[in-house]
């Protein structure tokens, strides 16, 4: 069910005339053998980490969740991922991440890219939509980010030409540009979304940007039943912050993934609140949606008020993933009444809650 037609529904359930009294309920059948527990990878990371990925175990607890997790101790002051993390999620072929520190400048690399890179997850997924109950500028906001994730400005290929002048090269490719762009009408088709957005700047790099388009616009035309249209990254964030609603799935290069996703992302009621994820062919690694932030603060870590709703509807995300739908349902439905009524909310979304009152409310409010 698409989260813009709930209003209308509970417009509707007041009616005395309307009653919806259904006579069976709605299931899925699952295949023999999807009950057995599935291991999931978990890497609680730095800053807010431990504390939101806690929760998440917390409450997959108290659902009695078929999963159980493999915890594995990584920090963005590494040099590498450890080649054991890479072979758990390899085998488990999902993982649940808190947000890993990256160092500003030096030699160190990210290790968010690293995984990336490692487990070719191509496509980076967020979506920014309203929640019940929390207020925010702008209403009808539901849009999903697909951003490119292996190549771009984040393809690290940098070096010093001469003394005081860096040279740092973008990589735009066919294959990726083609498979990101698939990925996301895909994902519009399977979702039931209109429109299909492509943010760009061909105008200035007339190549690399001209050669994303170019694939996006191939791509389009093997899906006649949804709308696609382009527009530029510069005039795309103008568009956003005043009329953000005009927007549905949107895929962009790398780069500008990352400032689009976390733009949104503040529109919608901030990156406290926004689930997200990267998926290749073989794995999927789930995560708080929006970059900013996903590492807090000093002073979120020693009052223990970090926000833990964003990983737990990424982790919902994930229990879809794994083809537990009625587990993510519940889990979403907990935190949408946790959000609306009011009473449990950690500071960045108007509250003074630390992370357990609010994962104790969350758990509270399961079926």
């Amino acid at each position: 069910m698409s989260r813009r037609s709930i209003p209308l529904l509970r417009q509707l359930w007041t009616l005395p005339s309307f009653n919806l009294t259904p006579t069976r309920s709605v299931t899925y059948m699952p295949r023999p053998g999807d009950g057995a527990p599935r291991a999931v990878t978990l890497i609680p990371g730095d800053g807010i980490g431990p504390l939101v990925t806690g929760a998440v175990e917390q409450v997959m607890e108290a659902m009695h969740a078929p999963l159980y997790f493999e915890r594995y101790e990584v920090h963005g002051d590494m040099e590498r991922v450890p080649e054991k993390v890479i072979q758990s999620i390899k085998k488990n072929k999902v993982c649940l991440k808190g947000g890993l520190a990256t160092p500003m400048g030096g030699g160190v690399s990210s290790l968010n890219v690293q995984l990336r890179r490692e487990l070719d997850l191509y496509a980076s997924l967020v979506n920014c939509f309203n929640l019940p109950g929390l207020p925010t500028r702008h209403q009808d906001v539901d849009i999903v980010v697909i951003r490119e994730n292996t190549e771009g400005e984040y393809s690290g290929l940098e070096h010093e030409v001469v003394r005081g002048v860096v040279e740092s090269l973008k990589l735009i490719t066919k294959f990726c540009s083609e498979r990101i762009a698939k990925y996301a009408f895909e994902y519009a088709y399977l979702n039931n979304r209109k429109k299909v957005t492509a943010v760009h700047k061909a105008n200035i790099m007339k190549l690399a940007d001209g050669l994303f388009l170019e694939s996006c616009r191939e791509v389009s035309t093997k899906y006649p039943g949804i709308k696609y249209n382009e527009i530029i990254v510069d005039n795309c964030c103008m568009q956003l912050v005043s009329k953000p609603e005009q927007f549905d799935v949107m895929v962009t290069p790398n780069l500008y993934g990352n400032l689009v996703a976390n733009t949104a992302a503040g529109i919608a009621g901030g990156t406290g609140v926004m689930p997200g994820g990267n998926v290749g062919a073989d794995h999927a690694v789930f995560e708080q949606g929006a970059s900013a932030g996903n590492v807090g603060n000093e002073n979120l870590v020693e009052q223990k008020k970090a926000n833990p709703v964003a990983l737990l509807l990424s982790s919902a995300m994930m229990l879809r993933h794994l083809q537990f739908p009625s587990f993510a349902d519940r889990l979403e439905t907990a935190v949408e009444r946790v959000i609306t009524d009011g009473k449990y909310r950690t500071k960045d979304l108007g509250g003074t809650s630390t992370t357990q009152e609010v994962v104790d409310a969350v758990i509270a409010a399961l079926d």
